[in-house]
């Protein structure tokens, strides 16, 4: 007996350990993985987890109304249970919730409609909204109530969900028909430990940028103190609908042409290229494939991974045209400095939309206003409103390709003082917005872009564009300034040139004060610049082009 235990326990000291390891190894699910790492989609804090949860029901409402091409009207509710409780309750007239698909949408994390689109859109991963339903879970262990209705002939389906963070799946608590006064739309209700606090990072400002960049939008918004603010909307046009596109030959890698070829439909390979990729037709895949030095009736399912390689150099040795820009919906120079002119109460504005460029095989578009003087604070830094597909960013403004671009260019020839490669001073506020197909956000959170020297160039000069324009208006509006001071200068001694001019000719007192006066003249500032303004600002936008385009030349000459 002694003998058969010992060599049990001999036997099960030569069991490698690597055997009990893999006992505990399992498959994590998404749930459960950002359960533990929340920070990640932005949900590190109280304050920032309220702005999250409205940012991502709003933003799936904005873009449910543009598919549908319906003038987006949105309500916002912030209600305030308890001191660290609260609910949001955000509304809109869009084009209803699928019944089928209502507990996918809002109770599964990475599931979605864009994120295998290469066209324009506010979400891209298909995490926001579920994001803020899993932490409304897990802070007040509640589900998140959803009422949605595609049309007035059908009825209004509500649901109550939660997340099983175990499977990714969703699980829902209670399920009914319901009255509902809209006609179509989605109504989302959401408790959550979070804190309202007021200020550049709080729900009150995305808001307002919101209604800044997206003029056709009419906000509602009732905060837990129970004040109401309307956002109404600037436009009754609605932005253009983006196209959908196929992925541009220079952003592809070999790992991803690897996995198209193994799972294309095409025959041959120049097939496969021409119906794969934007911008390929018969005669660019021919010469691809010519520069590989692979047969264009090659089988894809054939291609070898020293083939795909080879592939790619033939791409990259062919000249290919840059994508269409039709998969982009730009605000435009109108819209923007509408947009502006709404919420921001200034004395002077300009507005410009730069030509499309690309990174990565990407299009992309960047757009850049500028509001000055007015009722902007004179002693602070330049107000710096970032904007990426039409959505504000708030947070992580020093990661960021915009705000490093706006700190290496030079404003002190545009009229604003500015230390070194800093944030200009002065009485400004400096809007960017960046339009593409796939925005490369530096995280999951969606709050700074990637410092890709492409994009850091096409906002440099788009910055130049305006600031010329806002250099002119300083520059007239301290010229006119000095006109006034002079003026000023000679109103105050009119009396005693009068007294001394009347002693000397032997004339009338009064006679000369009233020629004198007469011939004292001031300008207005804001009338005599805006009008000139509205005269030439045409010829100057164009003349500014010029200059970025003969700026871009030397530099690609050097």
């Amino acid at each position: 007996m002694a003998k058969q235990e010992a060599k049990s326990e001999l036997k099960e000291k030569e069991t490698p350990i690597a055997y009990e390891l893999a006992k505990k190894q399992k498959e994590i699910s998404v749930a459960e993985f950002f359960t533990k790492n929340r920070h990640l989609l932005g949900f590190d804090n109280k304050r920032k987890a309220l702005l999250m949860a409205v940012k991502e029901a709003v933003d799936n409402s904005l873009d449910a109304c543009e598919e549908a091409r319906v003038l987006p009207e949105i309500s916002v509710e912030i209600i305030q249970m308890s001191e660290f409780k609260y609910k949001v309750v955000v509304e809109d007239n869009g084009p209803g919730i699928v019944k089928k698909q209502i507990p996918n949408i809002f109770a599964k994390l990475l599931y979605g409609s864009k994120f295998h689109t290469l066209k324009q859109a506010r979400g891209q991963q298909g995490i926001g909204i579920s994001a803020a339903v899993l932490y409304a879970q897990l802070t007040t262990g509640k589900p998140a109530k959803i009422t949605s209705r595609v049309s007035k002939k059908e009825p209004a389906f509500y649901y109550e969900l939660n997340i099983d963070t175990q499977t990714n799946k969703p699980m829902i608590a209670k399920e009914e028909i319901v009255e509902w006064a809209k006609d179509h739309g989605t109504k989302v209700e959401i408790d959550l430990e979070a804190e309202y606090l007021k200020g550049s990072q709080s729900v009150d400002e995305y808001l307002k940028q919101t209604a800044v960049i997206n003029p056709h939008v009419t906000i509602i918004y009732t905060n837990p103190k129970s004040e109401q603010v309307i956002y109404a909307r600037a436009t009754d046009k609605l932005p253009a609908e983006p196209k959908e596109i196929k992925p541009h030959p220079y952003g592809v890698e070999l790992g991803m042409l690897m996995d198209k070829l193994r799972w294309t439909e095409s025959r041959t390979l120049q097939s496969f290229l021409t119906s794969e990729f934007s911008r390929v037709g018969p005669g660019t895949a021919k010469e691809i494939c010519e520069h590989a030095a692979v047969l264009p009736n090659t089988k894809p399912s054939m291609v070898s991974r020293d083939m795909a390689e080879k592939i790619l150099q033939g791409i990259q040795k062919t000249k290919i045209i840059a994508p269409p820009t039709d998969c982009l919906s730009n605000i435009g120079e109108e819209l923007l400095e509408k947009g502006l002119r709404k919420e921001i109460k200034a004395e002077f504005y300009c507005a410009t939309s730069r030509a499309p460029s690309v990174y990565r095989g990407n299009p992309f578009i960047i757009e850049v206003a500028v509001a000055f003087g007015g009722e902007i604070p004179k002693e602070e830094k330049a107000n710096i409103l970032r904007f990426a597909n039409r959505v504000p960013l708030l947070y992580q403004e020093g990661g960021c390709a915009m705000a490093k671009s706006i700190m290496e260019t030079s404003w002190k020839p545009y009229g604003l003082q500015q230390s070194g490669d800093s944030i200009p001073f002065g009485p400004v506020v400096i809007l960017v917005h960046m339009a593409s197909v796939w925005v490369p956000f530096t995280s999951e959170s969606k709050e700074a872009i990637a410092h890709y020297p492409e994009i850091i160039k096409e906002i440099k000069l788009a910055l130049q564009e305006c600031g010329r324009l806002l250099g002119t208006y300083v520059r007239k509006k301290y010229r006119i300034s000095e006109q006034i001071e002079r003026a000023n200068m000679f109103e105050k001694y009119i009396p005693e040139i009068a007294a001394s001019l009347s002693v000397l000719a032997n004339e009338n007192m009064d006679k000369i004060l009233k020629g004198l006066q007469k011939m004292l003249v001031k300008p207005e500032i804001k009338k005599e610049i805006v009008e000139e303004d509205a005269d030439d600002k045409l010829y100057k936008m164009e003349f500014a082009k010029k200059e970025n385009q003969n700026e871009e030349a030397r530099e690609e000459a050097s």
